[in-house]
């Protein structure tokens, strides 16, 4: 799995123990909390990590248009991808030139990241509870502000969707059909790109691995145990 915008793999991890429960092996490729974070960068750290043993790859909000990229490049030992609540292109109708504002060149100052209270809000909705802002708060801790300002950025630059034709495995794509952060023409957009995909939607916010997580583990791992080989 390679997790969401804080890349720690904190948030994932009450999600991967369901998986294990289903008796589906799963670990978290952690995203480095420093140096440059833009997708270029990161495929070249994460290219080297990917098992040889046979596997399935499982990107996450942020990391989709990274798992969708190694999926198009066909390891060997790749036999299914999923992706959850993610884009193939900026997510937001924002454009391109707004990644500036978020981590602009020093020595100019960058916007403020937004209170925790908006965030849970923003990501959660109506599930949060203590717990999940509790972790939400935690895993974000974990990672200076400006690295996830530059990978909020990123995710305004980025267009993975040239990828999508070259993925030769079975996809999975789970979306969260109480969504208030990706806007609604990149999720018809990613659907209409992977027409051979199996397309899921739940009853959840974004962070519907840490908010429906049972349910999320049940779709993903009976997914994974009915792939080919």
């Amino acid at each position: 799995m390679l997790p969401g915008l804080d890349g720690t793999g904190h948030l994932s991890v009450a999600f991967l123990a369901a998986v294990r429960a289903h008796g589906v092996p799963t670990r978290a490729l952690a995203l480095p909390s420093n140096g440059p974070q833009h997708y270029a960068s990161l495929l070249q750290l994460l290219r080297p990590q990917l098992p040889s043993q046979p596997f399935v790859l499982l990107g996450e909000s942020f990391a989709g248009p990274l798992a969708m990229q190694l999926a198009a490049e066909a390891p060997p030992a790749l036999r299914g991808l999923a992706l959850c609540t993610t884009f193939a292109r900026r997510p937001l109708p924002v454009p391109a030139a707004g990644a500036a504002l978020l981590a602009p060149a020093w020595p100019l100052p960058a916007w403020p990241m937004p209170p925790l209270l908006l965030l849970s809000r923003l990501l959660l909705g109506r599930w949060r509870s203590r717990q999940t802002v509790r972790e939400l708060r935690l895993a974000l801790a974990q990672v200076p502000a400006a690295t996830l300002r530059q990978r909020a950025a990123a995710t305004l630059r980025v267009d993975a969707r040239q990828a999508l034709p070259r993925i030769a495995v079975p996809t999975l794509c789970l979306q969260a059909r109480q969504d208030r952060l990706l806007w609604p023409p990149s999720v018809a957009e990613l659907q209409a790109l992977l027409p051979d995909a199996r397309h899921v939607t739940l009853e959840g916010p974004h962070l519907l691995l840490q908010a429906r997580t049972d349910a999320a583990a049940t779709v993903v791992s009976s997914w994974v145990k009915a792939l080919p080989g």
